[in-house]
């Protein structure tokens, strides 16, 4: 029996625009060969860097181009967030950061979600409790792992709040063009104007995972911290990978690419809720709707998610458990996430069924008793 996986957030093949970019790298290492294929600035390829920083009102100097997102998050709590350095971020929150912080040896501070996102109403009592944290790190739009979507109002509030507290949010936004329907909120970078939000976004959801291009768009002085941190980690970056982005955009191949990853993840997600409202009925489950993204979270109250998980690897199904979300694994044990973005229409409905029978077969009782035994 085939495993469908659940677990990683990866594009489905036909996601990739794999002609086009082979394409687009042709003309790059053409037209800039020898800028491209040779070291350059930490902080990136200088025509991407331009485009980014037009597409987000800025001076290039404050654009960082990192290679993949995550490196710009090492280099930014490398700097920002000693050990012992009091970090703030949402439960549940995306699993990597949470080990980067807990190796740099800071204090997490979770704070909990509502079906809208980060509670502002806890993260204000947060703020009020203890010194002014290094960060505050929040995934606005379609969360990772959640789904889950920030309303503008919560927004214009957690932005109230960092101005009160003279607190640094990084805005993690690399899901944010991927959506299948609804309106679009500003970002928070955009409602605050970037004084106190730092801003960061990948194109590996919306071009391709394998470019390895992430960014940052950062107040001036803490650019030049950051750019000197990646020259001095790997010199310079993947410049022919940033020169084939830059090449993709200034094509307008990302809106084209949208459009259909857009589409193709859309009737992704259907299959995969259709799947949960067939199979959990009146169960008590319940799940995110999002409008847009890569990931569901699943509740099912009184589950042992772990012993599920176990028993759905058997079964061919494998997702990754809710409490590798949360700091010390503490909160989300009857929940999962499940990512929609690989498998196909017709995996995610039996994935789904697979799950709901599992459940349905070994009461939440049982699984408690077979994890205490």
């Amino acid at each position: 029996m085939a495993t469908i996986s659940l677990a990683r957030g990866v594009p489905a093949p036909e996601c990739i625009p794999v002609e086009e970019l082979a394409d687009c790298a042709r003309a790059a290492i053409l037209r800039d060969g020898a800028a491209a294929l040779s070291y350059g600035a930490g902080g990136g390829y200088a025509p991407l860097r331009a485009w980014i920083a037009d597409r987000h009102g800025v001076d290039p100097g404050r654009v960082v181009v990192t290679n993949g997102s995550l490196q710009g998050f090492v280099f930014l709590a490398g700097l920002l967030a000693g050990s012992g350095e009091r970090v703030i971020l949402e439960a549940p929150t995306y699993d990597r950061p949470l080990k980067i912080l807990d190796g740099l040896g800071a204090e997490i501070v979770a704070v909990p979600q509502t079906d809208e996102g980060i509670d502002v109403d806890v993260l204000a009592e947060e703020l009020r409790r203890g010194p002014r944290p290094a960060f505050l790190y929040v995934i606005p739009t379609f969360q990772n792992p959640s789904g889950r979507t920030l309303g503008v109002e919560g927004r214009r509030r957690l932005l109230e709040l960092a101005s009160e507290h003279d607190l640094i949010v990084l805005e993690d936004d690399p899901y944010g063009l991927v959506r299948f329907e609804g309106t679009p909120p500003p970002t928070l970078f955009e409602l605050e104007g970037g004084e106190r939000v730092i801003y960061s976004s990948s194109f590996s959801k919306t071009v391709a995972p394998g470019v390895r291009v992430g960014y940052l768009v950062l107040p001036e002085a803490l650019a030049g911290r950051v750019e000197a941190a990646a020259a001095s980690t790997y010199i310079t970056p993947s410049l022919l990978a940033q020169a084939t982005v830059h090449e993709f955009l200034i094509r307008g191949a990302l809106a084209r690419n949208l459009q259909l990853v857009g589409s193709l993840l859309k009737a992704r997600r259907d299959a995969l809720i259709a799947a949960l409202e067939d199979g959990f009925a009146g169960t008590g489950a319940s799940w995110s709707v999002p409008e847009g993204g890569y990931f569901l979270w699943l509740d099912l109250p009184g589950v042992d998610i772990v012993e599920l998980l176990a028993a759905a690897e058997k079964a061919g199904v494998t997702f990754v458990p809710g409490p590798d979300f949360f700091p010390r694994g503490d909160g989300g044990g009857s929940a999962a996430r499940l990512a929609f973005s690989f498998a196909s229409p017709a995996q995610l409905a039996v994935a789904g069924a697979r799950l709901a029978s599992l459940v349905s077969a070994a009461p939440a009782v049982e699984l408690r008793e077979q994890h205490a035994a």
